[in-house]
């Protein structure tokens, strides 16, 4: 396999260039919380050095020009940018905003050679006049490190070329997926170059770092990667969207993009994988179809899948002058098993070094730092488990607690449990540090209403509960971005606009969030802390028919509970 990779130098500058255009001028810097994220090569001429202080920077070049840090703005120019090698290679994806790869070996024999085909690709991205460089070898890593000196690697020469990078060269590139934490203690104990990493046997980084050991030594000794174009899976785990009214504007792509990753991530949850590789395909007004692939190394996550989505709709929408889109299409084109290599208690681990590892930790925090469960006698569930020092014989069914003490004791507990969860849920009181409370199991504690309750008539579930596909909403602010609930049970940002299913509606009004017991209204026992929002907005627009709904926020995302 013959990989090119195409690197484009400071890329949130370039694209802060492309966009603004006159407007900024060298040296310029993109600042993130009052720091300097990048910086162009004028202002590293100046001193001006990644990570400095926003002030200390101004103070070296008064005439620098800062520019806010958007990766929206990244993702979106980048977006148009790759159109221009699509004329030169059949196989373009994107690693990152400012990287993209290409099949070589198949740009080569179209092109008559390598080198003419490097320079096509080079050419492509000159006619907008900005910078980038390509390099070649045999692994997409290898590729990405080649690029950034404009190298060539003939095939098989790899691992020598590697050998001499230093250590830093495996963090100075994102895209390659490297754990900084990893590489510093790497450093740390005296490993200079990538070439020391390949000589250390793989069962020793894999036994030290686990899997993000064995992923550096992967990339030090050249390993063979993923192809640029893998076999399509078996499975048909494309998502789709035909939207009512062709999208044109960016808010329109933004709920776009949420709707169908969250739609695709729940049936790669279904089947238990990961993706990979991600292909985009839209159709346009006019009948033409326009397609990106965008691959990573890690799995995507929902929301990484939603934003590269949403910057690829914006770069036709906005850049690409691709007109309206009538349809949109996600196909995972690479899928992996979430396994966990290298792990304590992987399949396949030693028994004997996950014991030495307990062991370990029981010597320097004591036998009762690590406890496995045993069965024991007695009815109920709850009395038959027993949790013993890992290691120590189980406990002997004369010396377990009997049901008696065992439901005595359970209920002792639950009993504690239920008064502080009840205390917990009283917002503004407060014990007095001059009248301490003692705990009495035998006296009966009255549970006061919480003032946050929602009044009566009490809602009625939406059939089919929370956990029902048609369930799932997708709640966002005036930047399209998605709201959260807070760990001091409040909202992100104030809502904007929400999507359920396909229809659309703009917020007019809101109240909460609240944090309640999940089903407090119900019998059910097994309670949960989650937030509950109530939202009202207008379908289309203001002048839309309004809406009322109760909105759940459990496992990190929102549901329907109930509409009014």
């Amino acid at each position: 396999m013959r990989v090119a990779a195409v690197w484009f130098p400071d890329w949130p500058v370039q694209a802060a260039k492309l966009e603004l255009g006159d407007a900024v001028a060298d040296p310029i810097v993109i600042g993130s919380q009052h720091r300097v994220k990048v910086c162009s090569h004028a202002a590293r001429q100046l001193g001006i050095r990644r990570g400095m202080k926003l002030r200390n920077a101004q103070a070296i070049a008064p005439e620098l020009t800062v520019v806010d840090d958007n990766a929206d703005r990244d993702g979106r120019m980048f977006a148009s940018l790759a159109t221009s090698f699509d004329d030169v290679a059949a196989s373009v994806e994107v690693l990152r905003p400012g990287l993209v790869i290409v099949d070589l070996a198949a740009a080569a024999r179209f092109h008559g050679s390598e080198d003419t085909a490097l320079e096509m690709l080079v050419d492509a991205s000159a006619r907008r006049g900005i910078d980038a460089f390509a390099g070649a070898a045999d692994e997409i890593a290898t590729a990405a490190l080649a690029a950034r000196t404009s190298r060539v690697v003939a095939p098989g020469q790899s691992a020598a070329f590697l050998a001499t990078h230093p250590l830093t060269a495996l963090t100075a590139e994102t895209a390659l997926g490297a754990d900084a934490e990893t590489v510093n203690v790497l450093g740390q104990l005296g490993v200079a170059t990538l070439g020391d990493i390949a000589a250390i046997p793989p069962s020793a980084m894999t036994t030290r770092f686990g899997a993000h050991g064995m992923h550096i030594h992967r990339i030090a000794s050249a390993a063979p990667d993923r192809r640029v174009a893998p076999e399509l899976p078996t499975a048909d785990l494309a998502v789709a969207i035909t939207p009512e009214d062709p999208i044109e504007r960016v808010d329109a792509a933004a709920f776009a993009a949420r709707a169908l990753a969250a739609s695709l991530h729940e049936r790669l949850k279904a089947t238990g994988r990961n993706c990979l590789r991600l292909k985009i395909t839209a159709e346009l007004d006019g009948g033409e179809r326009v397609e990106r692939v965008w691959r990573t190394r890690e799995a995507l996550t929902e929301s990484g899948t939603a934003d590269r989505v949403r910057w690829q709709l914006d770069g036709w929408l906005t850049s690409g002058g691709a007109g309206a889109i009538t349809s949109l299409v996600l196909e995972p084109l690479e899928l992996a098993e979430p396994v966990a290599v290298g792990e304590l208690w992987s399949q396949g681990a030693s028994t004997d070094g996950a014991r030495r590892v307990i062991e370990r930790v029981q010597s320097q925090l004591g036998i009762d730092a690590v406890v496995q469960p045993r069965l024991v006698g007695g009815r109920g569930v709850a009395e038959r488990v027993r949790l013993v020092a890992f290691g120590e014989a189980p406990p002997s069914t004369a010396s377990a607690l009997t049901p008696a003490r065992a439901r005595a004791s359970t209920a002792s507990t639950a009993s504690t449990a239920s008064t502080a969860s009840t205390a917990s849920t009283r917002p503004h009181t407060r014990a007095s540090a001059s009248a301490p409370v003692k705990a009495r199991p035998e006296t009966k504690v009255q549970a006061l209403a919480w003032p946050g309750a929602i009044p009566g008539p009490l809602p009625a579930r939406l059939g089919g509960g929370i956990d029902h596909p048609a369930s799932s909403i997708t709640l966002i602010d005036a930047s399209a971005n998605p709201i959260t609930v807070t760990a001091e049970a409040l909202l992100s940002s104030d809502p904007y606009a929400l999507a359920w299913g396909e229809k659309r509606y703009l917020v007019t009004g809101w109240a909460g969030p609240w944090p309640v017991d999940e089903g407090w209204w119900g019998s059910d026992t097994n309670l949960s802390k989650v937030a509950r929002l109530q939202v009202v907005g207008c379908l289309g627009g203001e002048d839309g028919e309004p809406t009322a709904w109760l909105l759940v926020w459990t496992r990190r995302r929102w549901r329907v509970e109930a509409v009014y």
